[in-house]
């Protein structure tokens, strides 16, 4: 129940991760990377910041409980999706993806696949879709359907921060109003399905109906809790971000002014 999940090939990933940016990052491999420049040392710090959140939401008692308490799937949710993609993809120096755009036809498929319109369909597409109770009690009662489910949430997770912190030239972050209208319409779909799910008035989820209850929380509480932390944390993580990016594109619209007026 409060198990930590050590299982080997989740561990052997988290490592590869961890280990692969040691060694090409900040270690020797860097060396065979053209145009490589040491990361900053808040680059490091966002990225094992991003590694250690996918860590407690992969491989904490927060999976286990996941298993018990839906408020506990859905925080495992948000980490995956909302959470770590974007620390990770901000401490990655900007050369260290570039080699992949050497690969004859990569490049047109990273720019849609990372195009601002199709990742908003696709990652509330894939969002809305496990949570579909049909679909999200088969990931609890199938393994194997558990961890594709948790794969496409960091993969759409990560392509839907890509047009706000893009680590690539040439694959660029969005314009700053592209961008606040974008964390805009995001904050929607989140807004939309955790409304749903924490007014409900009966179970969605029958497989937590089954399941022993923990510390006292009924199922209807449970779930009420659960649409509520997709709805209210969902949606400020992204209207933190918004806020942050208007206004730093206000301070910086007001500088080229200056600047504008100075030459003048």
């Amino acid at each position: 129940m409060y198990e930590w999940n050590l299982e080997p090939g989740l561990i052997a990933n988290l490592a590869l991760i961890a280990g692969g940016y040691a060694l090409c990052v900040t270690g020797p491999l860097r060396r065979f990377f053209p145009g490589s420049a040491p990361p900053t040392p808040v680059q490091v710090r966002l990225f094992y910041v991003g590694w250690v959140v996918l860590f407690v939401a992969l491989a904490s008692p927060i999976d286990s409980l996941g298993g018990y308490l839906l408020t506990m799937h859905m925080l495992q949710h948000l980490l995956l999706a909302m959470v770590a993609p974007p620390f990770l993809l901000l401490g990655l120096p900007r050369w260290v993806l570039r080699p992949l755009m050497r690969i004859p036809g990569l490049y047109p498929v990273g720019a849609f696949l990372t195009n601002p319109i199709f990742v908003f369909f696709a990652f509330n597409a894939v969002f809305a879709l496990w949570h579909v109770p049909a679909y999200y009690d088969l990931a609890l009662r199938d393994e194997r359907v558990h961890i594709l489910e948790h794969i496409m949430f960091f993969v759409v997770g990560v392509l839907s921060w890509w047009p706000i912190c893009s680590p690539m030239d040439e694959l660029p972050s969005a314009h700053p109003l592209m961008q606040t209208a974008y964390l805009f319409f995001m904050s929607l779909p989140t807004t939309i399905i955790g409304a749903l799910i924490a007014f409900a008035e009966a179970p969605l989820y029958p497989f937590y109906a089954l399941r022993p209850r923990l510390w006292g929380i009924s199922l209807g509480d449970d779930q009420q809790l659960a649409g509520l932390i997709m709805w209210v944390p969902g949606s400020l993580i992204y209207f933190a971000v918004l806020t942050v990016v208007f206004i730093r594109w206000l301070n910086r619209e007001d500088v080229d002014e200056l600047g504008l007026g100075v030459r003048g």
